[in-house]
């Protein structure tokens, strides 16, 4: 592990010598993630992309993508884009990544179970912001709005997010 590393710990994200309180999903921590088991994915993973809403703030980094009201990210199994961003309208089961809420106002993707999805094991893995401290995700990491914006202003794409077993 490096400072450069992303490290979930009990009770934090750990980046640049910082902690972060954060919340996991309500699943806790898995190593056999499912499609819809809540549990956040133990590993080592990596930032594989990074969406925010240009209406609400500015770029956070060069390579962060501008989503709008078609922007989707498909969590069906049966769909050939399992587990990618997809376009609207989209026939199958899908979570917008434009929402009314701030929840997705910033995201970062990590590679759980990408680039080739496999049905089932599990889609949307993002970091985010939390809805409040303690309120666990689907599965995702979740942090106060301040943190994740400032992690996303110094994160590289591929940095390491290392999630270990508890």
């Amino acid at each position: 592990m490096t400072p450069h590393d992303l490290v979930l710990t009990p009770t934090a994200l750990r980046y640049l010598g910082r902690r972060f309180p954060c919340t996991i999903g309500t699943g806790g921590l898995m190593a056999q993630k499912r499609e819809g088991d809540g549990a956040t994915p133990i590993g080592n993973h990596r930032i594989v992309g990074m969406f925010y809403r240009p209406d609400r703030l500015a770029p956070p980094t060069p390579w962060a993508h501008p989503v709008g009201p078609g922007d989707l990210w498909s969590d069906d199994g049966s769909d050939p884009a399992y587990n990618m961003w997809v376009r609207a309208p989209h026939g199958y089961s899908h979570e917008a990544l434009r929402r009314a809420d701030p929840l997705y106002d910033l995201v970062m993707v990590m590679d759980w179970n990408l680039p080739d999805a496999v049905p089932g094991r599990g889609s949307a893995i993002f970091i985010h912001q939390w809805r409040r401290p303690g309120y666990p995700t689907e599965g995702c990491i979740a942090l106060r709005r301040q943190h994740l914006h400032w992690i996303a202003r110094r994160v590289s794409y591929g940095t390491r997010v290392i999630i270990p077993a508890a």
